[in-house]
C-alpha cells in the first residue's frame, strides 16, 4: 500500500472518529462509525493474506451488523418519541438494543467471538490499532448514554466479559489473541462500572490504552507474535524487556504499578454501592487474567540476566519504528499511580 493511501485511510479513521464523538444527531453518529469501519478494512487486509481478507471479513460482518442496530435502536426511540437527539433515548427496546450492538462494536461478551479472530489475522499494528483507537467511537456513544443503556444488561455483559478475558487468554500461545482476550476483559471492567461512575470507567479506559500503546509498540520493536518468540527479546535489548515485563505486570493489575488503580477504584466504588458479591468475583476473575501476564512475563524473564538466552545477538541495526511514543507512554504505563489524587479528585 502506497505512503499518500495510508495517510488518507489514517486521516479518515481520525475524521470519523471525531464526527462520532461530537454528533449529537443518531444519523451523524452512525455515518461516523460507517466511515470508520470502512476506512480500517483495508488497512486490515492489506497483506493480501487468505487469513487477513478473512479478518477484514469478518469486521465489516460484525460492525455492519452492529451499525445496523443502532440505525434500528434510534429509528424506533424517533418513531416513539419524535426525537433524533442522542440524550434523548428513552424507548427501553431501544435502550437494550443499542446496548448490544455498543457490546458488538466493543467486543463485550456474548458477541466477542469476532475479536480473536480478526486481531489474529491482522498486523501487529493493525492490532494496536484495533484495540485503542477503534475503541473511542463506540465508548464515546456509551458515555453519552451510559443513564439510558440498560443497567442490567450492561452489567451482565460486563461482568460476563472479565470472566471470558480470564479464561480465554489461560490456553493461547498467540499474543495477538491473548492482547484480544485482555481488551475483552478491560473493556469489561469499564462496561460494569459505567452505570454506577462514569469518570471512572474513563479511567478504566484511559489506562487500558496507556498501557496497551506502549506495549504493543515494544512487540512490534521485537517482531514478536507468539509466547516463545518472547525469549529470544532480550538479545534486542535487554532494558526494553525488563520494561516490557513490567507492563504486562501493570496490565494485569499488580500493584504499585498504574493497571492496579482502576481496578482498586472500580472495586471500591462496587464496594460503596452494596455491590460485595460482584466485587468479590471481579477481584477472582481479575485473577485469572493476572496468571496468564504472569506466564507470559515469566517466559520474558527466563533470558534476562544472570541467565540470559544463548542466541546470538542480533544485528544492532537502527529499527524502523518510531520510538518516540513508546519513550513516553512507558513511563506513564508503569509510575501513574502517584498521580491518582490528581485524577480522581
Amino acid at each position: 500500500m502506497s505512503p499518500s493511501t495510508t495517510t488518507i485511510l489514517i486521516l479518515n479513521l481520525a475524521t470519523s472518529t471525531i464526527i462520532t464523538m461530537s454528533s449529537y444527531h443518531w444519523l451523524m453518529a452512525w455515518m461516523g462509525l460507517e466511515l470508520n469501519t470502512l476506512a480500517i478494512l483495508p488497512i486490515i487486509s492489506k497483506s493480501h493474506h487468505p487469513r487477513a481478507t478473512e479478518a477484514s471479513t469478518k469486521y465489516f460482518l460484525t460492525q455492519a451488523a452492529a451499525s445496523a442496530l443502532i440505525l434500528f435502536s434510534s429509528l424506533i426511540n424517533a418513531q416513539t418519541t419524535g426525537q433524533w437527539n442522542i440524550l434523548q433515548l428513552e424507548h427501553p427496546l431501544a435502550q437494550i438494543l443499542l446496548t448490544m450492538a455498543l457490546a458488538m462494536k466493543l467486543g463485550l461478551t456474548p458477541t466477542h467471538f469476532w475479536l480473536p479472530e480478526v486481531l489474529q489475522g491482522s498486523s501487529l499494528k493493525t492490532t494496536l490499532i484495533i484495540i485503542t483507537w477503534q475503541k473511542l467511537a463506540p465508548t464515546t456513544i456509551l458515555f453519552l448514554t451510559w443513564n439510558q443503556t440498560s443497567t442490567l444488561t450492561i452489567t451482565t455483559m460486563g461482568t460476563l466479559s472479565v470472566l471470558t478475558g480470564g479464561l480465554g487468554g489461560l490456553n493461547q500461545t498467540q499474543l495477538r489473541k491473548i492482547m484480544a482476550f485482555s481488551s475483552i476483559a478491560h473493556l469489561g471492567w469499564m462496561a460494569t462500572i459505567i452505570t454506577k461512575s462514569n469518570k471512572l470507567a474513563l479511567l478504566n479506559l484511559m489506562i487500558y490504552i496507556t498501557i496497551s500503546t506502549p506495549l504493543m509498540l515494544s512487540l512490534i520493536l521485537f517482531s514478536t507474535k507468539t509466547v516463545p518468540d518472547l525469549t529470544t527479546t532480550w538479545t534486542t535489548s535487554p532494558l526494553l524487556t525488563t520494561m516490557t515485563m513490567m507492563m504486562l505486570l501493570s496490565l494485569g493489575g499488580l500493584p504499585p504499578l498504574t493497571g492496579f488503580l482502576p481496578k482498586w477504584l472500580t472495586l471500591e466504588e462496587l464496594l460503596k454501592q452494596d455491590m460485595t458479591l460482584l466485587a468479590t468475583l471481579m477481584a477472582m476473575m481479575a485473577l485469572m487474567s493476572l496468571f496468564f501476564y504472569l506466564r507470559l512475563s515469566y517466559s520474558l524473564s527466563v533470558t534476562i540476566t544472570p541467565t540470559p538466552t544463548t542466541t546470538s545477538n542480533k544485528w544492532r541495526i537502527k529499527p524502523n519504528t518510531m520510538t518516540p511514543l513508546l519513550s513516553t507512554a512507558l513511563p506513564l504505563s508503569l509510575m501513574m499511580t502517584p498521580l491518582m489524587p490528581l485524577i480522581m479528585p
